[in-house]
């Protein structure tokens, strides 16, 4: 039996999950591990079917969901082949930037304005930025790709007084690091980061084009300008499939 899959035990009927898309997880797990490197394809789904415990239907519905990620592609007369790209590597360090710490793995990057709003920082981020409890904050909610194909969601704030119209100049720049330029902040660092894994829901589930179930990387950070005043705190949730993030120690001494 191929590794990654115990067979028909794996399948919890009464988990509240669908049979699909549980079927979906363990099959995005096995080719995430290599399990079908040596052939490039998946088994037939009467295969899977049986190993799973499941009919066929069931199965077309997991690989329908792996297709609409991306992960596999049917080709009539041949089977399912495996679409499956080598994570990019995403460093976290003083200088992080979506752009440069991708740049030299893709041909394309994109970022978009989901949508913006002003509101009360919530406690854990006025805490973050050093404000007041309910002090006026720009959110901004955006998603990156690479290659046409959605790798990260995030979630920014930013002190309102400070940098109104962010969100304009986002939309036009598709670039935080440019916004801030055009606010009067040329260059800034990373104060902190924390990361954490969860299962991805809700918008997350459609914006990156996940099955339901399936894992994010979740990276809470803040950033300051030189002088060490918090100007961002964002919540930024990368696809565990094709991203995997690295922290990078700094050299000695390094200002950024």
């Amino acid at each position: 039996m191929t590794a990654g899959f115990a067979g028909a035990e794996m399948v919890e009927r009464q988990s509240g999950v669908a049979l699909w898309r549980q079927i979906a997880d363990r099959m995005r797990l096995a080719i995430n591990n290599g399990d079908f490197d040596e052939t490039g394809m998946m088994p037939p789904e009467v295969v899977l079917a049986a190993r799973f415990g499941v009919n066929r239907h069931t199965v077309r519905s997991a690989m329908a969901a792996l297709a609409e990620e991306g992960i596999v592609r049917p080709i009539q007369g041949i089977g399912t082949r495996i679409e499956r790209r080598d994570r990019l590597r995403f460093p976290i360090s003083r200088r992080t930037r979506f752009s440069q710490g991708l740049g030299n793995q893709t041909r394309n990057l994109e970022g978009r304005l989901l949508a913006a709003a002003t509101e009360a920082a919530p406690a854990t981020v006025a805490e973050a930025l050093g404000l007041a409890p309910g002090t006026p904050c720009m959110r901004l909610e955006t998603v990156n790709s690479a290659d046409r194909r959605p790798v990260s969601c995030g979630t920014h704030y930013f002190p309102a007084d400070r940098f109104t119209g962010i969100d304009a100049i986002y939309d036009r720049t598709r670039s935080i690091t440019a916004s801030f330029r055009e606010l009067g902040v040329p260059d800034y660092v990373r104060r902190s980061t924390e990361i954490s894994a969860i299962h991805a829901e809700g918008d997350d589930i459609r914006h990156l084009k996940l099955s339901p179930g399936a894992i994010i990387l979740v990276a809470t950070a803040v950033n300051t300008d030189l002088d060490g005043v918090p100007i961002q705190f964002s919540r930024t949730r990368f696809a565990a499939d094709r991203v995997k993030l690295t922290v990078e120690p700094e050299p000695d001494g390094s200002r950024g």
